[in-house]
């Protein structure tokens, strides 16, 4: 596994955050967060999702 710098670690973190918030902003859209337990795995999971 490649070592990561701090700056590089920063700059991945910022460019998720915008990726993840700006068409939240743009298209006004509520995100829920959902939590489900799946037998598959025998945990919980988070459903993540759009809603006008």
């Amino acid at each position: 596994m490649p070592q990561m710098s701090r700056r590089g670690f920063i700059i991945t973190g910022l460019a998720a955050t915008s990726v993840r918030g700006l068409p939240q902003i743009a298209l006004r859209q509520k995100r829920v967060l959902t939590l489900v337990y799946d037998k598959s795995i025998g945990a919980m999971r988070a459903i993540d999702r759009l809603v006008p």
